[in-house]
C-alpha cells in the first residue's frame, strides 16, 4: 500500500498501481490507499514536524501511510479535516508495529526501520501537540494542494469549504437501471429482496445505502443496471430533452469512454449513434459495456479534434462533448487526482477543451444542439469556457441548464434538488443550440 502512495507522489495514477496487483489484493489495498490519500496533506505536515530532514521516498511513503491511518473518526483528537468521516479504527500500537515490520521486510526501508519506529512512537506520545502545530496549515486542514484550495477560493468564494469537505468523504454507489430491460421500481424491488435497499433519484437512478461488488448486484451481468454517479446520469436527459420520441437521430458522443453516457443515450432513445475515443483499449470498454447491456452503436477509435480522419460529412442532430478535464469534481471517488494534478494542468486542459469545441461545432446541423460537459468544478473548464465560446460564435444560443454542480450537495445553482444520500459528483453542463433550422 505504501508503494501505491509513493507511486502517486511520483506522478503515477492509483488506478495503474492497483491494476498491477494480484486481483485478490486490490479491494483491500484500494480501500486503505483511499483513506491515506484523503489524509495525505495532514500526514505530510505531521511528517515535516517529526522529520525536518526529508526522508527518502520509500521511507516517506511508509511514514505518511501510517500517520494517515493513525487518524481517528469519532474518538480522541480528531483532525478538522477528518471530522464526520467514516474511517476504520486501528489500534495505534498495532499499526505502528505493523509499519515497522513492513519496513524491515522491504530492502528500500530495512535500514530505516528504527527511524520509522522512533517517528511513529513520538507521534503517539505527542499527537495532540503535533496536530495543534499543523492545524492551521491549509494543506493539512483541507488535504488538498495549496494551489487547488486557492483556485476554489477564487472560483467559488461562498462554497469552497463545502467542496473541499465533500471531496474528503467517500461518494455513494449509484446505479442506472436499464429501462430497455425493466423499470426502476422493479429493479428496486429486486435489490430490496437481496438485502440491498436503495433510494430513487433522477429518471433512472438508484443510490444504494452502502456499496457492494458489482457481481452481487442482481442481473448486473445480464445488463439490468450499470454503476454511474447521479451527476453523470444527467447527460443523456439534457441532450435528448424533447427528442426521445424522434427516431433515427444522428448523435455523436465524443470522448465517450468508458461508455456510461453512450449506453444511457441508447437506453433512452433509438439513435444513429457514433461513439468516439482516441484510446483503442478504452474503445474496447465501450464495446464491452454496450454488449453487456444489449445495446448497439458504432464505436470508433479516433481523435474527436481531427474530424477529417473520421467524419463522413453528414451533420449531427446532437453532440455530447464530455471533454477531457482535471477531474476536479470526482476526487471523492479518485482521491489521487488532487495530488497528481499540477497548477498548469487547468489552463492546458482548457485549451484542449476549446479546441474540441471548435472542431466539433461545424459538424452540428443548424437547429441542432451540443451539450458540453466536464467532471470539473474549476470555472476555466466550465462557465468561463462556455462564455468564451459564445463570444466567438454569434450563431450559438445557450439554453437553460444546470451549470456547475458542486460535489456532495443536492443543489446546482438551485436547480438540482433530488434527495440523494451523499449527493453527486462535481460536474458542469451547458447546452448550446445552433441557430437555424
Amino acid at each position: 500500500m505504501a508503494a501505491c502512495v509513493q507511486a502517486v507522489e511520483q506522478g503515477r495514477s492509483l488506478t495503474d498501481s492497483l491494476a498491477a496487483l494480484e486481483p485478490a489484493w486490490r479491494p483491500g489495498v484500494q480501500a486503505l490507499s483511499f483513506e491515506v490519500l484523503r489524509q495525505l496533506g495532514l500526514a505530510r505536515a505531521l511528517l515535516a514536524e517529526l522529520a525536518p530532514r526529508r526522508p527518502d521516498p520509500p521511507v516517506r511513503a511508509l511514514l505518511q501511510t501510517a500517520l494517515a491511518l493513525l487518524q481517528t473518526d469519532t474518538s480522541g483528537d480528531v483532525p478538522p479535516s477528518a471530522a464526520g468521516m467514516e474511517r476504520p479504527r486501528y489500534s495505534p500500537h498495532t499499526l505502528v508495529d505493523q509499519a515497522v515490520e513492513a519496513a524491515k521486510q522491504q530492502r528500500a526501508t530495512r535500514r530505516q526501520a528504527s527511524f520509522i519506529n522512533a517517528c511513529l512512537r513520538r507521534y503517539l506520545r505527542e499527537s495532540a501537540d503535533l496536530l495543534a502545530q499543523v492545524r492551521n496549515q491549509p494543506e493539512a486542514r483541507w488535504n488538498h494542494p495549496l494551489w487547488w484550495i486557492e483556485r476554489l477560493q477564487r472560483d467559488h468564494p461562498a462554497h469552497w469549504q463545502d467542496i473541499l469537505t465533500a471531496n474528503n468523504r467517500p461518494g455513494p454507489m449509484a446505479l442506472r437501471v436499464n429501462r430497455r430491460r425493466l423499470t426502476r421500481d422493479t429493479y428496486a424491488g429486486r435489490l430490496h429482496e437481496a438485502g440491498m435497499p436503495a433510494q430513487a433519484f433522477g429518471d433512472d437512478g438508484l443510490v444504494l445505502q452502502r456499496p457492494y461488488p458489482v457481481d452481487r448486484l442482481p442481473g448486473f451481468a445480464q445488463g439490468d443496471c450499470s454503476v454511474q454517479d447521479a451527476a453523470a446520469q444527467m447527460a443523456a436527459p439534457i441532450l435528448l430533452q424533447g427528442l426521445e420520441q424522434v427516431g433515427g437521430l444522428r448523435v455523436l458522443d465524443a470522448c465517450a469512454a468508458p461508455g456510461g453516457k453512450t449506453a444511457h443515450l441508447l437506453e433512452r432513445a433509438d439513435l444513429d449513434l457514433l461513439a468516439l475515443d482516441v484510446d483503442a483499449s478504452r474503445c474496447e470498454r465501450i464495446t464491452d459495456n454496450l454488449r453487456r447491456l444489449g445495446l448497439h452503436g458504432l464505436v470508433r477509435c479516433a481523435d474527436a479534434a481531427q474530424p477529417a480522419s473520421w467524419w463522413d460529412g453528414r451533420p449531427f442532430d446532437a453532440i455530447l462533448l464530455d471533454a477531457p478535464c482535471t477531474a476536479s469534481g470526482i476526487v471523492r471517488r479518485h482521491p489521487d487526482v488532487r495530488w497528481l494534478r499540477r497548477p498548469g494542468d487547468v489552463d492546458q486542459l482548457a485549451r484542449v477543451q476549446a479546441g474540441l469545441l471548435e472542431s466539433l461545432w461545424p459538424l452540428l446541423r443548424p437547429g441542432g444542439r451540443l451539450v458540453y460537459a466536464t467532471c470539473s468544478v474549476f470555472l476555466a473548464e466550465g462557465e468561463e469556457q462556455v462564455q468564451a465560446f459564445l463570444a466567438r460564435h454569434t450563431e450559438a444560443v445557450r439554453q437553460p441548464c444546470v451549470g456547475h454542480l458542486r460535489p456532495g450537495l443536492n443543489v446546482a445553482d438551485g436547480q438540482f434538488n433530488d434527495n440523494v444520500p451523499g449527493g453527486h459528483d462535481g460536474f458542469f453542463y451547458a447546452r448550446i443550440d445552433k441557430a437555424g433550422s
